[in-house]
């Protein structure tokens, strides 16, 4: 049996690509991609999510698709990661698709039978917390979050090289991507395209800014 893991880095940043990622395994024994570590990226550090993935990759396959923040202000980032997860599953063939689900659990069955419909595979398996529970989403989600960090990291370099400093992680909540933020905004000039430029994110830095920085801060 040939299964499918899917998950995504990146679905809540205001800065750089969303990636989706995808693990293919031909079979549904899962042990063997825990022994080799795969889990939930967000619980692993850096370093171990780059050793886990090379060790995945000597057992199956690792795909990924990026979406860029350009097209995410242009479209409906809902619509491009399930778009993104149909694809994967088209041009992988699996018999069993495993998709950590980005939605709330009440809305999961109306997700899943449009997923079936759309993608002619019957047997998809979607969970909340699916990275954590079974490890062929696992490893979609450490190829996807190694993925994502390299693109944060390669955009950094472009940043510090135009002398603006790093951007962070790239997510609301880090002070290093609002300050990075505030500060372009305060130059008034176009923000790069690699600024989700829709985000609430943004909205907010442009009233403090307005006030001399004193307005509310949601984000806190």
């Amino acid at each position: 049996m040939r299964i499918l893991g899917l998950d995504e880095a990146g679905r809540g940043s205001v800065l750089g690509p969303l990636v989706v990622g995808g693990f293919v395994w031909e079979s549904d024994e899962q042990g063997a991609l825990r022994e080799a570590g795969a889990d939930d990226s967000k619980a692993l550090t850096h370093v171990r999510r780059v050793e886990v993935r090379a060790r995945l990759a000597d057992l199956g396959r690792g795909v990924i698709r990026t979406i860029e923040a350009t097209a995410i202000d242009e479209g409906n980032l809902n619509t491009l990661e399930e778009e993104a997860f149909l694809d994967l599953v088209r041009v992988e063939k699996p018999d069993r698709v495993y998709l950590d689900a980005p939605v709330h659990p009440g809305g999961i069955p109306r997700l899943r039978a449009r997923l079936v419909a759309l993608s002619g595979v019957a047997d998809w398996v979607v969970e909340n917390k699916a990275d954590s529970t079974w490890p062929v989403v696992g490893a979609a989600s450490i190829f996807a979050k190694v993925a994502r960090d390299a693109a944060i990291e390669e955009i950094s370099g472009t940043t510090r090289a135009a002398g603006q400093g790093g951007i962070g992680s790239g997510y609301p909540s880090d002070p290093v991507t609002r300050a990075f933020l505030a500060a372009r905004l305060a130059e008034r000039a176009p923000l790069p395209a690699f600024v989700r430029t829709r985000w609430g994110t943004l909205d907010v830095l442009r009233q403090q800014a307005l006030f001399g920085g004193t307005g509310p801060d949601p984000l806190q």
